[in-house]
Formats: structure tokens, C-alpha cells, sequence
């Protein structure tokens, strides 16, 4: 029986941390036995918000490679590439925008947010706002039929399976129309409380030693009210609480109820969740050491699955060309 293809992606902005692992990587790495799974660093897409600072993006290319990794991604049973390596998707990019209307771009409900968030950047650019279509050009080069993601992102794979439709009621049958599989998310709040997310500065690193992690969980924001140890917790509006639900799984209840009665100080609490979060990070963080101290071997992984991809997507741009009766002259 054939595999249902997958397709997804991750911006290399920067390392990637527990946010990401339990947002999304997690899952990847559970899909490798059931799907075949295309995964790309998506660095053109990292230009669409950051194309005025690119110096450390080489840097960051190879450290998603190694998170993905050192997270569980098998280069032999997945595909691993690196979104800029196929050329076949600034084509089909550059093809879909001669039928996508401009109202399905700007209706994108990302758009106008990001917009007034980042507003600080300049990002009133033509890139910007094809983000949809070139994520729709990564989904529909390799003709995935699934897609894992996040309730937040519904819409955005909505619009790329709007543009397949499209594409096929124009040209004839040529795309799949790819199907959403959300993700199983464990709930992890950043450091301080408010979402995990590097610009904020609240999350915890994949690539973090045990001693960076011990230091970052002492740092975390705890109940306002619980001064001294007896004093009672709240531990619903503590993140260390949040942390203990994910990585404490057989004893957060107990530490919720001790927390509660005023039977545990957050020194203690702390402590337990350090041990429990270096343990759960120790053998991810050792691949990642030793991968990290031969690069080479990351550039081939990354050289061969983008070969891998390409050839893919050859064939479907290929089929594109002749659905839209372009010349083919080589």
C-alpha cells in the first residue's frame, strides 16, 4: 500500500526550541512510520519578514537541520531540504500568481496582524503578501496530500487548497487538494508566562546545555502571591506548573496538591522541574553535540534529500508547463 504524501515546513530564524519540538516536531517525527514525509527549511520564506538581516542564515539553515535531527528525524526515512535548493518552486510561485486574485492575498488573516505587529520592520512588500502562494508553490510542487498543522494555520492551508482548485478547474486536474491533519499540541507556556517565542526571549533552546537549562528554569515566573514556602500556590496562573504538566506527567497532580496546601516552596519546585526537563532533553541534546562537530555531514544530508525533493518536483512542473501549453524547448 502506498503512503500518503506530507509535506511541511520551518523558517529558519533562529534555534529552534520546546515551542516548536511539541508544537510540531514531535509529530513529524511520530508521521515518519505512517506517511512519506517531505520536510523543508523554509529559508525563502524567512525573507519574506527578515530579508534586511541575512548574515546568520546560513548558520541558521544547518541548526534546524540539526534540531530536526537530533529531535528524531530520520534523513533515511524522510526527506530533509532546503527550501532556496528547488528552483522548481519559484516557478510554480511565479505560474500561480497569474491566477491568484489579489483579494485572496489580502484577506489572509495573518496579514493585517503581522502588518501592526512587525511594524517596526518594513515588510509592505510584494513578498509579503505572496506568502500564501508560496507556501501553496511548497505544498503543491511535491503534490502532497497532507499537511500537519496547527488550528492557526487552518486558513492558510485553506487558501493553498483554494489555488489548487483553481489551478485544476483552469487547466485540468494537475494538483491534489491536500488535506489538513492537525497536530497533537502539549500546551507549554514561554518562561514568563506568555507564549514560548524567541522574540520574546522566553524559551528554552533545543541546542541549551543542562547547565543553560538549570539557570533558565530558576529564572521562571512563578505565583505572585506564594512569597514564603508555606505560603499556598496557585499553580494554574504559575508556568512552572505548565512546564510540570508536560514534563512531570506521572507527578504534577501530586506537585499541584502539595503546591496548593503550601507544602512545597518554588526553590524545590524548580528544582524538580530542572531535573525533569534535563532528562528529557539529554539525549537530543547529546545527537545535537555530536552532530554539530561535523557540519559536512549535515550539508551532504541536507544536499542529497534537496536532490531528492527536486526530482519531485521536476515532474510536477512538468506537467504544470504542459497543462498550461508552455513551450518546452530543452
Amino acid at each position: 500500500m502506498t503512503k500518503k504524501r506530507i509535506m511541511s515546513g520551518m523558517r529558519p530564524t533562529g534555534n529552534l526550541h520546546l515551542g516548536n519540538y511539541f508544537g510540531a516536531l514531535e509529530n513529524w517525527v511520530k508521521l515518519q512510520n505512517e506517511y512519506e514525509c517531505y520536510f523543508s527549511i523554509v529559508d525563502w520564506h524567512a525573507l519574506t519578514t527578515g530579508y534586511e538581516d541575512t548574515k546568520d542564515l546560513r548558520d541558521n539553515i544547518i541548526g534546524v537541520a540539526a534540531d530536526w535531527i537530533s529531535a528524531g528525524i530520520d534523513p533515511e526515512n524522510s526527506t530533509i531540504f532546503v527550501q532556496s535548493g528547488i528552483k522548481e518552486i519559484s516557478e510554480l510561485h511565479l505560474l500561480l500568481s497569474m491566477i491568484v486574485p489579489l483579494s485572496w492575498l489580502e484577506r489572509c488573516p495573518t496579514y493585517k496582524d503581522q502588518l501592526v505587529q512587525l511594524r517596526e520592520k518594513n515588510i509592505a512588500t510584494y513578498g509579503f503578501l505572496g506568502y500564501p502562494n508560496l507556501q501553496a508553490a511548497d505544498i503543491l510542487i511535491h503534490r502532497a496530500e497532507v499537511v500537519p498543522v496547527g488550528e492557526d494555520q487552518l486558513a492558510h492551508l485553506e487558501l493553498s487548497r483554494e489555488i489548487a482548485r483553481r489551478f485544476n478547474h483552469i487547466f485540468g486536474e494537475t494538483f491534489p487538494e491536500p488535506q489538513a491533519k492537525l497536530n497533537q499540541i502539549k500546551l507549554l507556556p514561554g518562561l514568563d508566562g506568555r507564549k514560548m517565542s524567541k522574540s520574546y526571549n522566553n524559551t528554552i533552546a533545543l541546542s541549551d546545555s543542562p547547565e543553560i537549562i538549570i539557570e533558565k528554569v530558576r529564572s521562571m515566573i512563578t505565583d505572585p502571591e506564594k512569597i514564603r514556602k508555606d505560603d499556598p500556590g496557585h499553580p494554574d496562573i504559575c508556568s512552572v506548573h505548565g512546564f510540570h504538566k508536560v514534563f512531570s506527567e506521572n507527578e504534577h497532580q501530586n506537585i499541584y496538591e502539595v503546591c496548593v496546601k503550601g507544602g512545597m516552596g518554588c526553590v524545590a519546585c524548580k528544582k524538580k522541574l530542572a531535573e525533569n526537563v534535563v532528562s528529557f532533553m539529554a539525549p537530543m541534546y547529546e545527537r545535537r553535540l555530536k552532530l554539530m562537530e561535523n557540519k559536512d555531514t549535515i550539508t551532504e544530508i541536507l544536499a542529497n534529500g534537496t536532490k531528492r525533493a527536486r526530482n519531485v518536483a521536476k515532474e510536477t512542473i512538468r506537467l504544470v508547463r504542459d497543462r498550461m501549453n508552455l513551450l518546452e524547448l530543452e
